[in-house]
């Protein structure tokens, strides 16, 4: 118990500076359209790539996903790459994280990015909603949106990993049990892989954040893709 109480506690800490360090509120009445242009530069030159591996995965998140403070080579997608490559996949993982994104944001922008992927991706990693807890959104949306997204890619025919969230102690145990709920749900409902708490690992330990005390550093990148790649090359293989 103590132990759970001191992930939250470093939790509750990391959710609280997200939404202070993180770029400017998203427009909630935007378009998918305006998703366009940001998403393009986030693309950058992972295009030509993509078109040659065997495998393509796209990372599709916010800030942790994005490498917020991080050198090119350094954030999840990257190193993930690295290490699916040294485990014998001729695979590319397509960096589609966007700091700042809430579920809704995410939701708009989600066509935009696999139409214009050179081709379907086989793998999406799907990891948002630490935003929407920040802004206190209903975790009714949240769970709208993440399942809007779920069945777009089951309409596509594109396998899915869902990285969860957990909600700080401080929203009241009929918040959390109603927000926690979402990804396990979902994953239940739609049959698709569930990797609980993208953070595992890195919360709770100071040493592994930028000096903006949330963002993981390249070491705790390194502690996420350890822990999380042995699934994404079990989903691969399957």
């Amino acid at each position: 118990m103590l132990k759970n109480l001191t992930v939250y506690g470093f939790a509750l800490a990391f959710l609280q500076l997200l939404i202070a360090c993180g770029p400017a509120p998203v427009d909630e009445t935007a378009t998918s359209a305006d998703a366009g242009p940001t998403d393009a530069a986030v693309q950058g030159d992972q295009t030509a790539d993509a078109k040659d591996a065997d495998i393509l995965i796209v990372a599709f998140g916010d800030s942790l996903y994005a490498g917020y403070g991080l050198d090119q080579k350094e954030g999840f997608a990257p190193e993930l790459q690295a290490a699916l490559t040294a485990a014998g996949k001729d695979v590319r993982v397509h960096n589609a994280g966007v700091s700042g994104d809430t579920t809704a944001a995410g939701l708009r922008r989600m066509d935009f990015v696999l139409d214009n992927m050179p081709r379907k991706p086989d793998l999406v990693i799907l990891g948002l909603g630490g935003n929407d807890l920040l802004r206190g959104l209903k975790p009714a949306d949240t769970r709208a949106n993440m399942e809007a997204m779920v069945q777009s890619l089951e309409q596509r025919g594109i396998a899915v990993l869902l990285t969860g969230m957990l909600a700080p102690p401080n929203l009241g145990a009929a918040f959390i049990d109603e927000f926690n709920v979402i990804y396990p749900a979902l994953a239940r409902k739609y049959d698709v892989a569930l990797y609980p708490f993208f953070m595992d690992g890195v919360v709770g330990n100071p040493d592994l954040f930028l000096p903006d005390g949330l963002h993981p550093t390249a070491e705790g990148i390194d502690v996420i893709v350890g822990k999380i790649t042995p699934q994404v090359a079990e989903l691969l293989e399957g």
